[in-house]
């Protein structure tokens, strides 16, 4: 080998430096790969699943029953400002993968001169009239442009997976208020009952104080009790105007008041099918959202170490050209020319260096995103299950807990009108009891709803 180089030196200096050529040109051609081991069976925590049917693929209308709800959210994926915003960013993101396509053909330019006076003469016999066309293209050896349109396109991929992302967040965001409306409206009605409840105990503390059977303090305790419940109206209907508001702003209208059903009239999804992790991948839009940006930053990296190598631009020039007006077109004028020139980088103050190093660093940030979003999207599914298992036993434990506390109302005030061992304590207490409870049923039931929507938000729902 040594004996070779010594005979042929410009010969073997060729052949090694297509070699070296060769070798790091292997580093830009490199395709784009998930990366491998990424979505964990684990990633739910103990749901192990190896079923691929997820409710993610189920449709919104089918999810959500509701034809009110589902009135609301067509209004919100036709109206919404958020969504408007992101077709408006697939709109630039197009834009931009258009331009980085035609960086790949020849730019033409046509040029048309020459020298007039201010009289409208001509300034000299020596005056030069000139048409011609020009035309630049460099050749795209080693992919720069090629991967700078890739880039161009993962990024139009990632806007396109934010619009689904703004989606199912709104879907989710306009189930959860109406949901919430639902649910102020049941405790403001299981607090109006009560309200009359308490009012009719006060006629009769005021009968069986007149019968001797109770004091007046039974009496201003019953009329308390009644003005502490009544005092948490104002509070929820308050809360229902501002979620009315909230709901209002999700829909692309002024606030105003929202068209509902009833929480009894709402059903829970139960064929809770979670997929398998790896399905996070393809169903939920933010992290496909992150894994297109990583796959942005990798072709850019590809694209800043081709500048490292020689660049080949041709160029070209033909028209006409001659100093008479009415001879420009004539045979004789005509003219042209093609020039081929490379470029190698030598000394570039580091630039190249630079932007490679920043390329890396970004896909690397890039990288260490989207694994942080998928273990998120994990957290949530892992969240949502537990919270729709809490509240199932909770609801079948509550119902228990309302009947005898109901019965507990009834017997001490029998026991009032018939036992001095009651006093109207023991009524005020059960009552409160009774109330919170009810309350709280109300809760248990919205805990169950939210769940569902969560966890079909954070499957990856609602953007089909």
């Amino acid at each position: 080998m040594r004996n070779a180089f010594r005979k042929y030196p410009t010969k073997m200096s060729c052949y090694l430096l297509m070699a070296v050529l060769f070798l790091m040109s292997c580093k830009v051609s490199e395709s784009y790969n998930h990366p491998v081991g990424i979505a964990d069976i684990n990633l739910y925590r103990d749901v192990l699943s190896t079923d691929s049917t997820s409710m993610a693929t189920v449709p919104w209308k089918e999810m959500f029953s509701d034809t009110l709800l589902q009135k609301l959210i067509q209004e919100g994926i036709d109206n919404n400002l958020d969504l408007k915003i992101a077709m408006s960013r697939i709109k630039e993101a197009q834009a931009n993968y258009q331009q980085g396509k035609a960086a790949l053909y020849p730019a033409l330019t046509l040029n048309a001169n020459g020298p007039i006076n201010y009289s409208g003469k001509l300034v000299s016999p020596t005056a030069l009239f000139q048409l011609y066309g020009s035309a630049s293209w460099e050749v795209d050896i080693w992919g720069k442009l090629k991967n700078t349109k890739r880039a161009s396109m993962a990024a139009l991929l990632q806007s396109e997976a934010y619009k689904r992302a703004v989606q199912t967040q709104l879907v989710s965001d306009i189930a959860t208020d109406y949901t919430a409306l639902l649910a102020l409206d049941a405790q403001l009605e299981v607090t109006l009952k009560t309200v009359e409840n308490r009012a009719l105990d006060v006629e009769i503390m005021k009968k069986l104080k007149e019968s001797d059977v109770v004091t007046g303090a039974a009496v201003v305790q019953s009329e308390a009790n009644r003005y502490s419940v009544e005092v948490t109206i104002p509070d929820l209907r308050q809360n229902i105007r501002v979620t009315e508001n909230a709901l209002s702003i999700l829909l692309g209208r002024s606030p105003g008041s929202i068209t509902r059903g009833s929480l009894t009239g709402q059903h829970a999804w139960t064929n809770l099918q979670t997929g398998v992790p790896a399905q996070l991948l393809s169903n939920r839009p933010d992290v496909m959202e992150a894994e297109y940006q990583l796959h942005y930053f990798f072709e850019l990296t590809k694209a800043a170490r081709t500048y490292f190598y020689p660049s080949l631009t041709i160029t070209a020039q033909g028209g006409w050209a001659n100093g008479s007006v009415s001879q420009l077109f004539s045979a004789s004028s005509l003219f042209g020319n093609v020039i081929g020139g490379l470029l190698q980088p030598v000394f570039n103050h580091g630039l190249n260096k630079q932007r490679l190093s920043v390329a890396k660093a970004q896909e690397e940030e890039s990288l260490d995103a989207f694994k942080k979003m998928l273990l998120s999207a994990g957290q949530e599914v892992s969240n949502a299950l537990y919270n729709y298992q809490t509240a199932t036993d909770k609801i079948k434990i509550r119902e228990q807990q309302i009947s005898f506390l109901q019965k507990s109302v009834e017997f001490t005030k029998e026991l009032l009108k018939y036992s001095a061992n009651t006093n109207y304590t023991d009524v005020l207490t059960s009552e409160q009891s009774l109330l919170a409870a009810q309350l709280n049923s109300v809760s248990d039931q919205v805990q169950q709803l939210l769940a569902v929507i969560s966890l079909y938000r954070s499957l990856g729902g609602g953007w089909r």
